[in-house]
Parts: structure tokens; sequence; C-alpha cells
């Protein structure tokens, strides 16, 4: 990619970079050490909604590693992938339709060399808050734990998304949460899909705004 397009890409991820240097992140102690004295790959799960503020959270709490996230081999996925390499993200391209095989095939790979990933578990096209049982292949094959991310927004502008995306507003609070689930139980079982979409929803409030009509997370 080159042109007035790629020109266009740098200047929105130069703007995003500016903007997130102006949040105001609050963070515990535990919060902050598991995103940062982890020494081993790990699987970072936030929902789709919270992405605007992902590479801001890495950047501050997590430079040891670089951070892979899956983009779509189509065409239109191009753009997507230029622009994560703008804003310190590695893309991995597959499909992620339904994270089918050639996505969680990618991502075990990356793993494996020692890197950090980052999931969207109902992306990219939802239904929101609804955890897709694939996601969960990359951390089984390679027994990382899961580490949820949640955030906590002050003032921000919802989209009229599928997923009512978050845009917080220049300098807003944002209160971070974590929750780290290991692939395996203590009783050897896996952790299933079901629980990690119930301790992720219960790290990401969503309170319904009147002018915005955004829905909290379904009971479970």
């Amino acid at each position: 990619m080159r042109g007035w397009k790629y020109a266009l890409l740098w200047l929105l991820a130069v703007l995003l970079r500016l903007w997130n240097r102006t949040l105001r992140f609050e963070a515990d102690a535990e919060t902050v050490a598991r995103l940062s004295k982890c020494d081993v790959p790990i699987a970072f799960v936030l929902w789709h909604n919270r992405l605007f503020i992902s590479p801001e959270i890495f950047r501050r709490y997590r430079t040891r590693r670089p951070l892979y996230g899956l983009v779509s081999a189509s065409k239109d996925g191009a753009w997507l992938a230029a622009f994560y390499r703008l804003i310190g993200i590695v893309p991995v391209r597959g499909s992620s339709s339904n994270f089918g095989r050639e996505a969680g095939k990618a991502l075990i790979e990356v793993m494996r060399a020692g890197h950090d990933i980052g999931i969207t578990p109902d992306g990219p096209r939802g239904p929101i808050y609804e955890v897709e049982p694939g996601v969960l292949v990359v951390t089984r094959r390679n027994n990382a734990p899961i580490v949820l991310l949640g955030a906590e927004f002050g003032p921000a502008k919802r989209l009229r998304s599928w997923d009512r995306f978050y845009i917080p507003w220049p300098f807003t609070r944002i209160k971070l949460r974590c929750t780290v689930l290991p692939a395996k139980n203590a009783d050897g079982t896996k952790v299933g899909a079901a629980e990690v979409q119930a301790a992720l929803r219960a790290i990401n409030p969503d309170p319904p705004s009147p002018s915005s009509g955004a829905a909290s997370p379904p009971a479970v």
C-alpha cells in the first residue's frame, strides 16, 4: 500500500496515538502485575468494542513482547493490516469468520514462537458479548494462560455499530481490570467458552445510556 491511501492511514494512526496518550488509565497493582510481569506468551482477550484503547494498554503495561492480532486475509483486510503496523500491532493474516482452522493455526504458531496475541472473542461481526468457542483452540493447544481485559469508561462516544463501539473522549478516565484463567481447570477439565464469557462480562461493566441506547451485557 502506498500513495494517498498510506498517507491517510498514517494520519489516522498518529491521531489514535495522540488521542490515546491523553487517556487516564487506572489499574491496581494486581492488574499491572498480571499485564507486565508474566514472562510467558499470553493470549489477551477483550471485547471487540474496547479495541480503541488496546494499543495504548499494551504500550503502557506490556512492553516486553510484540503483540500479534488477527486480520482478515481478504482484500479489505490489507487496509487493517497496514494500520495495525502503524499503531504497533503485528498483523496475522487469516480467515477470522467463526475463528476458522486457518486463523487458529496461524495464532498457534505465533504463540509457539514466543509472542503475545490479542483476541476479540465476539468479533468481527458478533453477537455482542458472546464468546465464539473456536477462540479457545489457540490457548488449549499451547496450554497458555488466558488474560481477560476489562475496561470501565468515563465519558465516551458509542457508535451505532453492532457492538456499540466505544470511543472515549480525550482525557477520559478508564478503569482497567484483569482476570487470568488457566487453559485447564484444577480438575484437568478444559476452560470452556461459557466460563470465559462470564468472567469477561463481569469485568466489563456496560451501563445503558439514554442517549446511546446501549445495552448492558446479557445476564449469565
